[in-house]
């Protein structure tokens, strides 16, 4: 296993980074789209895999973060102005922020809403955190449903930072969350 270096994330960080994205994807188009299914068992097959997709989300979210403080991180690319460092640090701890509060707000909507206990991908029963609660089915429910335009905001500025910093910086920082030799990289990186 490799740990992050000072070119690059290392193959971990680097398989976890694009696995938490995609199952983030599926879950926000899931998650926008299941309201509108009509109630029938596929509906309710749906709603179960959502949740334990998102339980698999907090799980490797975790890991990530272990991972992250175990492995590092590599340095700033170099010539990278000391404001954009701070937002882009800002950003990762709001984007993992927001990815613990998704999956426990849902799981909290889950068990306040006195359904009985779903089964994570049908294996075992998930514990419940609290007892039947209207009041708090609301606002975990509402912390959810939040949540979701906070990270496609966090998301958004994510990637777009690192897309600005690959087209018109010539920088590799998207780059070294990439497998070698998927992007090129200009030598010299452009002045900001």
């Amino acid at each position: 296993m490799t740990r992050a270096n000072a070119q690059r994330w290392g193959a971990v960080s680097q398989t976890l980074h694009w696995l938490i994205l995609l199952l983030l994807l599926v879950l926000c188009v899931v998650g926008l789209t299941m309201g509108d299914l009509p109630r029938t068992p596929k509906y309710f097959w749906v709603y179960t895999a959502h949740k334990s997709l998102g339980i698999t989300v907090l799980v490797l979210v975790a890991l990530r973060l272990a991972w992250r403080l175990y492995a590092g991180a590599p340095p700033p690319v170099p010539g990278t102005p000391r404001w954009q460092h701070a937002i882009a640090t800002l950003t990762h701890v709001l984007l993992y922020g927001v990815m613990f509060a998704m999956p426990l707000s849902g799981w909290l909507y889950d068990s306040a809403s006195g359904l009985r206990p779903f089964k994570f991908f049908g294996l075992f029963e998930m514990p419940k955190l609290v007892a039947p609660d209207e009041h708090l089915r609301h606002l975990a429910h509402s912390a959810h449903e939040w949540g979701l335009y906070v990270l496609i905001v966090l998301v958004a500025l994510h990637a777009g930072a690192a897309f600005y910093h690959h087209l018109f910086q010539g920088d590799a920082t998207l780059a070294r969350m990439l497998p070698r030799g998927w992007l090129r990289v200009s030598a010299q990186p452009k002045d900001a």
